[in-house]
């Protein structure tokens, strides 16, 4: 098993896992408002923190089995070495990309919020450690792309 699949393999089960999580939360909420009367008062929360992560890491994993949306009307029309150059060239700016607004921009968020002790209303959870995924999905997805990379140029 290679690296990356072991990878997808991580991935794809932590998204079960918050999508499981998320569903019992939500059902939980729906309980406690309805059927109790009084609603819980962390669940709306939680929910909020984990769409973001299973978004976020789900751009990740898409990303990484290359099921994201592409228009290609260009691209089929190209000789094959001119479709690899633009292919690589593509990688490489989803890696810029990645690298500017998730990996840099989202440290400089984990950090801003830890050095200021920023906490989750209901939860009391620090909301660095909620922000983390934001970077998290960036390395992520430069790992992807750069294996990607690594596979145009070596593929005939």
């Amino acid at each position: 098993m290679t690296i990356r699949e072991k990878i997808d393999k991580i991935l794809g089960s932590a998204l079960v896992i918050i999508m499981a999580v998320m569903v019992i939360n939500v059902l939980w909420q729906v309980f406690t408002r309805y059927i109790i009367g009084t609603p819980s008062s962390f669940t709306d929360e939680l929910a909020r923190y984990l769409m973001i992560w299973v978004g976020l890491l789900g751009a990740a994993y898409v990303s990484g089995k290359n099921m994201h949306v592409a228009i290609d009307i260009i691209t089929p029309k190209l000789k094959p070495a001119t479709q690899k150059k633009l292919k690589v060239f593509v990688l490489l700016l989803i890696i810029l990309f990645a690298l500017c607004a998730l990996v840099i921009g989202g440290f400089r968020l984990v950090y801003i919020t830890y050095i200021l002790g920023q906490h989750s209303p209901a939860l009391q959870i620090p909301l660095s450690v909620v922000y983390f995924v934001i970077p998290l999905t960036g390395l992520l997805i430069i790992y992807y792309k750069i294996d990607d990379i690594l596979q145009t140029k070596h593929s005939n």
